[in-house]
């Protein structure tokens, strides 16, 4: 059910007054059970658990229908003034940055300099798309004025502009309970284009997702947005009615292949199918030139192990594939069967679902025919990282081992003979996020670089692909199953892009257009204009 009301949430603590008291209902939650309560924390005020509550129950038609009205007063707000409320957002977040912070580390066994540097990026990230929004470019104001005289016949004065699409939904990823979540890139660009976000949390960190919603939503209040411009609801029914409902108009997920194609189907099989931008599965594959182990062996194998267990290995970046030549393989795989053994991950996995599907997908890959191993890892809790090795004529005739993402401590090495064998191998892999390539000054690279840029959607040389920079060229997506949707981005402010639409207005006196296409351009914003960028 979803609970709200004109001041839906209120967190009580028998001790004193929540330091949340000034709630005044930009948000609400939805929740699978009447009865559930989310217990929520404030150590830093040395307080005992509290219970958020709501007082009334509505269903998700009626969630969607508030956000509705948001996005119908907010797709109307200045520039400056959709700005802003990034920017509110941003500070509300760093103001409570340590209860935050607390929840998590107890929700997630995510050290906490990891979530204080994850929340620094969230912040970052919502800073910079404010910045973007004043700017105005991702709304690509373009005009075309009357020209008898148009090569193909006379012209009319035509004029586009990129408005919102409406209520997005977004679906919180486990292993980012930031900067993938409640506040996070997707739910921060769909507020950039003018969107309203209807958030399902996801079940990983609950109360985490609840605390930073009543945060987001008091600042949004305070800042004189729409009620209900941000909602969150809990629960699998409550996520597939977002996808189903008539009035979401597009789509933002992280998480598995078999989830979000689920819900992928759902979105592209409704009466009005709507854009599903997911982002479901990558095993992120790296080449090594036998040149750059030749020169480097010792800073290549400290750097892939490191990536390799960066998070315990839970990152949608992770380098799960390491493609070598044969006749450096067994160097390769002593140095790096060498490094495990010392190897001493301290932090758990982020929850025991996630802990036995890696077990899972790892005895998966290690009974594949031919595949040997390197390191066998272990089944503790964090569990030793694991290496197993095949050859690139194996894993030709296996896909499983070029399809397989273990997502974990967990990597196949995989030996090719000659240039041809690795594009091929290169070919036969699933999109991908990443490709990586370490290779020397003197050696030509381009054919591969071309192979890896039709799997992947960000290419990297000489470096690892853990780690993602919130900027305005980055490309965080690519081919299925890497996303739903290879032409966009989830990071950067490009992301703003995947809610917007086009609209061309034609023969419409200038009172009439839209401000970012009237003549005296009032916003101040760039414009192409009759072919010339002003």
């Amino acid at each position: 059910m979803l609970y709200s009301s004109p001041y839906w949430l209120h967190l009580w603590s028998p001790s004193s007054q929540s330091c949340f008291s000034n709630w005044t209902g930009n948000c609400s939650v939805q929740r699978s059970c009447a009865a559930k309560r989310i217990r929520s924390y404030e150590p830093s005020r040395g307080q005992s658990p509290h219970t958020i509550y709501s007082r009334r129950a509505m269903s998700v038609d009626s969630t969607v229908q508030n956000s509705h009205e948001a996005f119908l007063t907010a797709r109307d707000a200045r520039l400056a003034v959709r700005a802003g409320w990034l920017d509110v957002v941003g500070d509300a977040l760093e103001q409570h940055r340590n209860d935050l912070v607390d929840v998590a580390r107890r929700e997630t066994h995510l050290p906490e300099k990891r979530l204080h540097g994850e929340l620094t990026r969230t912040v970052f990230q919502l800073r910079l798309l404010g910045e973007e929004v004043r700017e105005g470019t991702f709304l690509g104001a373009t005009i075309d004025h009357q020209d008898p005289n148009w090569g193909m016949g006379p012209r009319p004065d035509i004029r586009r502009v990129n408005v919102p699409v409406g209520v997005v939904a977004v679906f919180g990823a486990s292993n980012f309970p930031f900067a993938f979540s409640v506040a996070g890139g997707d739910t921060a660009s769909a507020l950039a284009a003018g969107c309203s976000v209807v958030h399902k949390i996801h079940g990983g960190h609950e109360r985490l997702g609840v605390l930073t919603a009543e945060v987001v939503g008091s600042a949004l209040a305070i800042a004189g947005a729409p009620p209900n411009l941000l909602s969150v609801v809990t629960g699998r029914e409550a996520g597939i009615g977002l996808v189903e409902h008539p009035l979401v108009k597009a789509v933002g997920f992280t998480g598995s292949v078999h989830g979000g194609r689920a819900l992928f189907d759902r979105a592209v099989s409704r009466p009005e199918p709507i854009p599903f931008f997911g982002e479901l599965g990558s095993i992120n594959p790296a080449i090594i030139t036998e040149a750059a182990w030749k020169n480097r062996p010792d800073v290549i194998a400290d750097g892939f192990i490191s990536s390799l267990t960066l998070g315990v290995g839970q990152f949608c970046t992770k380098p799960g594939l390491l493609f070598v030549h044969s006749s450096v393989v067994e160097e390769i795989k002593q140095a790096l069967g060498a490094r495990l053994d010392s190897s001493n991950l301290s932090d758990k996995m982020l929850n025991e679902r996630i802990h036995s599907g890696f077990l899972a997908s790892r005895g998966d890959v290690a009974r594949l025919t031919g595949v040997e191993t390197v390191a066998p890892g272990n089944d503790n809790d964090p569990p030793a990282p694991a290496v197993f090795a095949t050859s690139g004529k194996n894993a030709a005739k296996t896909s499983a081992v070029l399809e397989t993402e273990m997502f974990g401590p967990a990597a196949v090495v995989i030996d090719y003979d000659d240039h041809d064998e690795l594009v091929g191998l290169i070919h036969a892999l699933p999109g991908q996020l990443t490709g990586t390539i370490h290779s020397e000054e003197n050696e030509d690279i381009r054919s591969l670089v071309q192979a890896l840029g039709s799997r992947c959607g960000r290419l990297l040389r000489n470096g690892w692909p853990t780690g993602v920079t919130v900027s305005y060229a980055q490309t965080h997506g690519g081919p299925y199953p890497a996303t739903t949707a290879s032409g966009s981005t989830s990071v950067g402010t490009s992301a703003i892009e995947r809610f917007v639409r086009p609209v061309s207005y034609q023969d419409f006196d200038d009172h009439e257009l839209p401000e970012s296409l009237r003549e005296s351009n009032p916003l101040n914003v760039r414009r192409r204009v009759d072919g010339e960028w002003s």
